[in-house]
């Protein structure tokens, strides 16, 4: 295995009239990454005859965007209109807040949809299976592309093991057979995830640098009840930042140590490619792939088929209500829906109404409060049933 040359200390002259001190050999190990980087990307091309090419060996891309639906759709449309069977594609990736749930998940059991609104986080759902992950500029993602006989997700792991041990020896890191990289033999840092399709394929995974720990633990968290799904559950486990273990590592030293281990391993020069999700001249056809990432029906509406049931209480000066709600949802839509008041708090009627107009609307807050507001309308702003329906509505909402 080939070693990385590193610069001479800039303060070689010096030291031999000075006592020798010792030095620390990571901003060295730094520097001489930076300049292979720096090497490799010497040739920054964005343009499609480049990316085509069957001539062309491995190739090592980084996104320019940080936005997670360009950055899914560039990932499907290399997969679907670039890459021949025999070539190797590496890409580089990070994204602004972002929750990121498997193809068959459903987005209420996975994450708190609520918070997430609040905070800015956006909710995406990739065409890979797997389960749910938290993205942020403190965290980057890898994805490797290669043929459907070539793919190998361990031997992918091993490469960024092998990467972070040039850098940081020190760290204790293992791949587990479930292929999630652990830190410590504790801490999960990656998560893995993955796509075939008849010729080719596709493995991109997680690592965690300098990730906000606080709102990863938060936003991933249902606060949700009374859901049934089969859709596909996510395993939960502890998190830590490779940050927390050595607070020098970035985001940069990451991906520069990746870069250049996939570089020396697959013999790269000079072949680095700049990309940008949004520039469609370039990548013609791209716009589409992220038009249908952060479209609704495919975020909520590729959901597997749930239900709700959900008991909650109502209090309004000194009464107070037990409702039952009931519903079933397919396709993001609610399919049927019943409301019971267990205390005749509302008029039956009322809630019969309710739960009519719901049916085909979206399991969602908005739509549900653009619904409520059309029945509130009926009722006098200051009659007591006028502020019961609208604490019965909010709470109704909640669940979505």
């Amino acid at each position: 295995m080939s070693v990385l040359r590193l610069p001479p200390p800039p303060l070689e002259r010096r030291m031999r009239l000075a006592p020798p001190r010792p030095i620390d050999p990571m901003p060295l190990l730094r520097a001489g990454l930076r300049a292979a980087w720096r090497g490799l990307s010497l040739a920054r091309l964005t343009t499609l005859a480049a990316l085509q090419d069957p001539k062309g060996g491995a190739l090592l891309l980084k996104s320019a965007s940080t936005d997670v639906y360009e950055n899914l759709g560039l990932e499907d449309w290399l997969h679907e209109c670039v890459q021949p069977r025999d070539r190797e594609v590496l890409l580089l990736w990070r994204n602004r807040p972002a929750v990121v749930i498997g193809r068959h998940q459903n987005p209420w059991q996975e994450c708190n949809l609520k918070l997430m609104r609040d905070k800015g986080v956006r909710l995406s759902r990739r065409k890979s299976g797997g389960g749910t992950v938290y993205h942020d500029l403190g965290n980057i993602n890898v994805t490797f592309f290669t043929s459907k006989k070539g793919y190998d997700r361990r031997s992918n792991l091993e490469l960024i093991i092998s990467a972070l041990r040039r850098i940081r020896p020190h760290l204790d890191i293992i791949a587990t057979d479930r292929l999630d990289l652990l830190l410590n033999r504790a801490f999960k840092i990656s998560g893995t995830a993955s796509k075939i399709g008849r010729t080719t394929a596709y493995h991109h995974c997680t690592l965690l640098c300098h990730s906000d720990s606080s709102l990863l633990t938060s936003v991933l968290r249902t606060p949700y009840q009374g859901l049934k799904s089969n859709a596909t559950r996510s395993r939960h486990a502890d998190v830590k930042n490779l940050g927390e273990e050595d607070p020098t590592l970035t985001c940069d030293i990451l991906m520069d140590a990746i870069a250049v281990e996939y570089s020396r391993r697959r013999g790269l020069q000079n072949q680095i490619l700049l990309v940008d999700p949004k520039d469609a001249l370039a990548l013609p056809g791209v716009d589409r792939f992220t038009q249908e990432l952060k479209s609704w029906d495919w975020i909520y509406g590729r959901t597997p088929k749930f239900s709700v049931n959900h008991t909650f209480s109502v209090n309004h000066n000194l009464s107070r209500a037990e409702v039952k709600l009931s519903m079933n949802i397919s396709h993001g839509r609610i399919e049927s829906c019943n409301i019971e008041d267990l205390s005749d708090w509302l008029p039956s009627e009322m809630c019969d109404q309710l739960a009519g107009d719901l049916i085909g609307s979206r399991f969602c807050p908005t739509e549900t409060m653009i619904l409520a507001n059309a029945h509130l309308r009926v009722c006098s702003p200051d009659s007591m049933l006028h502020n019961k329906l609208n604490l019965f509505c909010e709470q109704v909402r909640a669940i979505m």
